[in-house]
């Protein structure tokens, strides 16, 4: 059953994907038509068949992206153009057709602007949006489905691990590869994540928060982190250096990460794309060279990693505590959200107020 949000009493805190808002926007997709105009509509269940092509075959993309509200009572969605393009880039890779980015910024524009008043002024809370895109037709023939839904929901949440930067431990995974080169890896394809399941119960039992992926041939260079992008700081203060790894086709694009890397030179911090591994890593911090480690995403924003385990093996991050260029970098990012900061161009939508939206059908 679903949990949805009181408008009367908008939640203080909020568990991650719990507390659904009272909309949803749709739209269909047919190889006859095209697009149907969007939707506005109650937050409901949905028809399906139990021969629809994406629950047998997994022809199903989606994003996930956040709106804010600003002290001036606005709100604003953060990057919404760049999650509408990675959008198609998935469904792309999954031979469906794209959603245009016009009716992507309408259906976010419906949604918030409809069920803005879910969203409180708390700093700590925002509005996580999850655009889905997937195979509705009722047909089993090992073909590209002919029929498409696209479905907005929104759900209000604070932290993914917590409110606070707290570091969290981390489990390296030698066993499951989460993505081969020339698959899905790069795409935030839903059949990515359910595999991904064993080896966060394993991280689980270890006394862990989240996996570290290793990359699938040698299984010994660091990619991700759970659904998260990973970042090494070297040194400290102006100057340190902030190290991710590079695009490989197996590791997400993060727009996040993207973030983190356009904003950290404003901080004096040097960014570059190169391959960390496991050991590198555990050595570079047993010597002191990698003071720092952090995770970055949608849901995470920038949170520091205290602890690696790897097997036998326990090493701790620095000072295991949250350092001050994640510290910084959290800042840097989070002041873009809520607006102590100014924002690069392009990268905030201000959603119009209620019923001023044009688009729905």
């Amino acid at each position: 059953m679903n949990r949805s949000i009181s408008q009367e009493n908008p939640p203080v805190r909020a568990p991650f994907g719990e507390l659904f808002t009272h909309h949803m926007v749709t739209a269909g997709w047919t190889a006859e038509s095209g697009w149907a105009p969007l939707r506005l509509r109650p937050f409901d269940s949905l028809p399906m068949s139990p021969a629809m092509v994406g629950l047998h075959y997994s022809q199903v993309v989606f994003e996930g992206l956040k709106a804010y509200r600003r002290d001036h009572g606005v709100i604003e969605v953060f990057r919404p153009t760049d999650h509408a393009a990675r959008l198609n880039r998935s469904a792309q890779r999954l031979a469906m057709p794209p959603l245009p980015e016009d009716k992507f910024l309408t259906a976010i524009d419906l949604l918030v602007a409809a069920d803005q008043e879910c969203l409180s002024a708390d700093p700590g809370l925002s509005l996580y949006l999850r655009p889905l895109l997937y195979a509705s037709e009722a047909n089993l023939a090992l073909r590209p489905a002919r029929e498409y839904t696209f479905v907005l929901i929104a759900f209000v949440t604070g932290g993914f691990f917590s409110d606070k930067p707290s570091p969290v431990t981390v489990w390296v995974n030698r066993d499951y590869p989460r993505a081969a080169p020339g698959g899905t890896g790069g795409v935030k394809f839903a059949g990515n994540y359910a595999p991904s399941y064993l080896a966060q119960e394993k991280a689980q039992q270890a006394g862990c928060h989240q996996v570290v992926w290793l990359d699938p041939m040698e299984r010994r260079w660091v990619e991700e982190l759970g659904g998260m992008n990973l970042f090494f700081v070297r040194g400290s203060g102006p100057g340190a250096q902030l190290i991710t790894p590079p695009h490989t086709g197996t590791l997400l694009p993060g727009i996040t990460r993207d973030s983190v890397m356009r904003l950290a030179p404003g901080l004096g911090y040097q960014v570059r794309e190169e391959p960390v591994s496991v050991d590198q890593w555990r050595s570079e911090c047993r010597e002191g060279t990698i003071t720092e480690t952090f995770a970055c995403g949608t849901a995470a924003v920038v949170t520091p990693v205290g602890t690696v385990r790897d097997g036998e093996k326990t090493w701790q991050v620095g000072t295991g505590a949250a350092g001050a260029v994640t510290l910084a970098m959290r800042d840097a990012l989070t002041s873009v959200h809520d607006g102590r900061a100014p924002a690069p161009e392009g990268w905030l939508r201000t959603v119009p107020p209620a019923g001023a939206v044009a688009g729905q059908a």
